[in-house]
């Protein structure tokens, strides 16, 4: 989904942006009564790609090479954190599974409608973050998976997979 935002508003996320590049998107998204996706679709310097949510799956199949990642399911109410490895998927429905032995996911795929791979400071340290986000219908998180989370950078073989993803996957 791509909200229809105005030139003002454009400007006041990018002035957010621009004065605090570590600032976390889900709040900004909030003060500004936005959809956290237009904030993630307004980051600078390149640092989201759009991807092709409709190709979720090889997305996550590519994710999964790496041996830990950082999953943060996030809502109004509650956000809950997971570190662990992708895999074990399958289908049953409308959803796709996720059912490793670290991580325990169950994705409703008909209610994402945009994805990116991110690159941003970490709202903590100020060290570089690596993830792909996607987003439902109405621009709100539906997951992030953090390949990087900062205090460290990331290594080599990180980077590889994410910018594999970035790459490979990046919408038309």
């Amino acid at each position: 989904m791509t909200m229809a935002i105005g030139d003002a508003l454009a400007k006041r996320i990018d002035e957010h942006l621009a004065k605090n590049p570590r600032a976390m998107t889900l709040e900004l998204a909030r003060s500004l009564e936005v959809p956290e996706s237009e904030i993630v679709r307004r980051l600078p310097e390149g640092r989201s790609t759009t991807l092709d949510v409709a190709r979720f799956q090889d997305i996550m199949q590519a994710a999964s090479q790496l041996e830990r990642v950082h999953v943060i399911v996030s809502n109004a109410s509650a956000t809950m954190e997971s570190t662990g490895q992708l895999g074990g998927f399958s289908r049953s429905g409308a959803y796709f599974n996720v059912q490793s032995d670290t991580i325990d996911m169950h994705i409703r795929t008909d209610k994402l409608s945009a994805a990116f791979a991110v690159q941003k400071p970490s709202h903590m340290d100020g060290v570089s973050t690596l993830s792909v986000q996607f987003f439902d219908d109405i621009g709100a998180s539906s997951f992030k998976i953090f390949f990087s989370f900062g205090s460290t950078a990331p290594a080599p073989e990180v980077v590889e997979v994410w910018e594999s993803i970035r790459r490979d996957f990046a919408a038309g």
